[in-house]
């Protein structure tokens, strides 16, 4: 598989999201994306609890360990490469976490508008 362009919304490279858990649709621990991602695995969040629980009602329950998959399961403040259209669809009920914009892929601007991303900015000054 290859990755597209290792660039963050701002085009500058793409800073690690996180290495404990190793995150990442390729599990390098960046929100690098490709073709095959197709879910677009590229926001770089700080997770909550009540983000955890929005996720879980959603069928996708991130803080329970899942030991054939080496996912040791989440918890409130790690980072995670969280697909963009989640995000938003959290953002847009008001559960959405913040948002480390270094740390999150060029791509996910296909599906959230920088505008957005930047209100839930953990890393602007």
């Amino acid at each position: 598989m290859q990755k597209d362009n290792s660039v963050n919304v701002f085009g500058d490279p793409l800073l690690a999201c996180s290495m404990e858990p190793m995150t990442g649709f390729f599990r390098d621990g960046c929100c690098n994306t490709s073709d095959q991602d197709a879910g677009s695995h590229t926001v770089c969040v700080e997770v909550t609890e009540e983000f955890l629980a929005f996720s879980r009602s959603r069928g996708n329950d991130l803080s329970t360990p899942v030991e054939e998959h080496d996912f040791p399961g989440l918890a409130a403040g790690d980072r995670w490469c969280l697909c963009a259209a989640r995000w938003l669809e959290a953002q847009q009920l008001g559960k959405a976490p913040r948002v480390y914009l270094q740390r999150t892929h060029i791509r996910a601007l296909e599906t959230v508008p920088l505008t957005v991303l930047r209100e839930y900015a953990v890393d602007l000054n």
